[in-house]
């Protein structure tokens, strides 16, 4: 299918930027008018499902021109959207349907040792030469606190996923629209700038993520960022295609954002990075609770990746989804009747999944029965198995896939999805095959997919790391309150399922100041918001390593050791334990252990 795409480009000064797509050229009254005939673009069409596939099997889809390279070891495959669930198990294994993720956020520098760092004369670090990352909602570039004092901007580019009217995407990329440091500078002389660059961050999100990193000091709002002289490489995601989630039985009024779309965000920014040559502090705050919980997958292995690059760091939040009832936990022995455990399903909740894993020594089969009890007998693993269950009560719908060997982890998965549950207690009965005893996990979704409602009846709080948090070597960041001191309730706790130890550190992440839209100032919480403070912590480590020559070479995994080192840690708990991690990030302490 073709679509005729008209595009007005005026000429200014002497240069005129082509597209690489080709165009048929139309001269008139000094305006240049291209026309050019373009594939549907089937990464943004609601017409075809993006699966996140190995580059190594790229063949077996039989995709065509429908790949998109991400990186050395996976690409985006489009292929025509299909209504059945079941392609899910039956046609594409589970690990290529890209997660869906959600936002990780809902005061004092001095707490985290930062003040004391910009007042030492043999230190003084404020981020001058860093770049500073953000995948997120976007930013509000006409912010205060994203402006040098002459009124120009700190934002090198801006990728807008969201925007395709024309305005050319990145090189190398397919969507979205591109504004560099110039045009953003143009907008900023406008009258209107946003008539310029269009690109806004309706949430606040990404604003106050970048905020609290290297946002300008505004003493009148008792706010600074952490690093107030970085520089910013912004991307806007786009929201999650619905053929997509509607694959998750997700409601479609959700805001929620894709993996592969983080992936290309990556891309982006290494991009310019490389071409740049600065250092680079990447900061994502969204999460999602699908997957093993292991750091196993494509977008924890990309991570990994660019944290071991030489002047590169990876900060990540650990998720809110400590005290939600979303993770279920039990150790099974072998017996013959079945192990049950309860979720209590609201009448909000029309439709979401949940997902049951455990370790490949085993295999379980489960039985389900609802509220007014009706039974689903005894479902027995398979290696591309779903069913799909028509009840009478309210119209409800289940489909289980029980796959004995999830293709990227080789464990067992359980997925289970609703569309119409009827509310209420249900029931799952496991059934132990082996003789081993064994650990199972549920998860539900995280964020605001789900309604707090919903839950399970005896829950564990740990476990509860949202992904990509779970990766091993990025920093992988907790929030606490640093008034009380104490741990905020809703931080996700470790390990990993696999026992890596995780949260690597605690960060200040109740009620912290920060930009917010329109010019504002407000206040924020969430792990997502620790992420976004120990992401200037990190640039500081990078501004004395890289900028001052002290560790040219510093890559993620170093920085990360550097801020274990230098954490604080109170004498009456044990170190690392699966909420604080590491302790209290200390940007002070860094350098003072440096001293010893």
């Amino acid at each position: 299918m073709f679509i005729n795409v008209s595009i007005l480009i005026y000429i200014r000064y002497a240069d005129i930027f082509i597209h690489e797509n080709s165009f048929i050229f139309i001269y008139c009254l000094g305006i240049i008018k291209l026309e050019r005939l373009a594939m549907v673009n089937k990464i943004i069409s609601e017409e075809y499902i993006d699966l996140l596939v190995e580059n190594s099997t790229v063949s077996l889809y039989n995709a065509g021109n429908d790949v998109t390279p991400i990186n050395s070891t996976h690409s985006l495959v489009n292929v025509p959207a299909q209504s059945d669930k079941c392609i899910l198990g039956k046609k594409y294994p589970y690990h290529v349907f890209p997660s869906i993720l959600t936002l990780e956020s809902f005061i004092s520098l001095e707490e985290a040792g930062v003040q004391r760092v910009r007042n030492s004369p043999l230190l003084g670090y404020t981020g001058i030469g860093i770049i500073i990352g953000i995948i997120d909602t976007g930013i509000e570039y006409t912010h205060e606190a994203f402006l040098n004092p002459d009124g120009t901007t700190r934002i090198l580019s801006i990728w807008d996923q969201t925007i395709n009217d024309g305005t050319p995407p990145p090189t190398g990329l397919t969507y979205g629209a591109e504004y560099n440091q110039d045009i953003i500078n143009e907008a900023l002389q406008s009258d209107d700038p946003y008539s310029v660059v269009p690109s806004r961050d309706e949430i606040g999100h990404g604003t106050m993520i970048a905020g609290i990193a290297g946002g300008n000091t505004k003493e009148s709002a008792n706010f600074s960022g952490v690093v107030p002289e970085c520089k910013f490489i912004v991307v806007k995601l786009k929201p999650a295609k619905k053929v997509n989630t509607a694959i998750l039985s997700l409601p479609p009024d959700k805001l929620c954002y894709q993996e592969s779309d983080i992936m290309f965000g990556v891309r982006y920014i290494l991009s310019i990075i490389e071409r740049l040559r600065r250092p680079l502090v990447l900061c994502i705050a969204a999460g999602t609770s699908q997957a093993g919980h292991d750091g196993i997958g494509a977008t924890s292995n990309y991570l990994k990746a660019v944290t071991l690059m030489p002047r590169n760091c990876v900060v990540i939040s650990a998720g809110n989804e400590g005290n939600a009832k979303r993770h279920y936990y039990e150790k099974i022995k072998t017996s013959q009747t079945p192990s049950i455990f309860e979720l209590k399903i609201s009448d909000k909740d029309k439709s979401f999944y949940m997902e049951i894993w455990h370790q490949a020594l085993n295999a379980i089969t489960i039985d389900i029965t609802t509220p007014s009890g009706e039974y689903m007998s005894p479902i027995e693993p398979t290696l591309k198995s779903c069913l799909q269950f028509n009840l009478k009560n309210n119209f409800s719908v289940v489909w289980v896939n029980n796959i004995i060997s999830e293709a990227e982890t080789g464990d067992q998965l359980i997925l289970i999805r609703f569309e119409n549950p009827e509310a209420g207690i249900w029931k799952f009965g496991i059934y132990n095959k082996e003789t081993i005893t064994m650990d199972i996990h549920a998860w539900l979704p995280s964020g605001n997919i789900i309604s707090n409602e919903t839950f399970f009846i005896k829950s564990s709080s740990d476990v509860t790391i949202t992904s990509p948090g779970n990766a091993s070597y990025p920093i992988t960041v907790t929030a606490y309150d640093p008034v009380s001191g104490e741990i905020a309730a809703n931080s996700g706790r470790g390990y990993t399922r696999s026992g890596f130890v995780k949260p690597d550190l605690s960060a200040p992440g109740v009620n912290l100041v920060c930009p917010a839209l329109n010019n504002s100032y407000c206040t924020v919480s969430g792990t997502g918001a620790a992420a976004a403070f120990t992401a200037g912590i990190a640039s500081i480590v990078l501004d004395w390593g890289v900028v001052s020559g002290n560790f040219t070479n510093i890559n993620g995994y170093d920085i990360k050791k550097l801020l274990i080192r230098g954490a604080k840690r109170s004498a009456d708990i044990t170190y690392p334990n699966n909420i604080w991690g590491y302790g209290k990030i200390d940007a002070y302490g860094v350098f003072e252990k440096l001293r010893e």
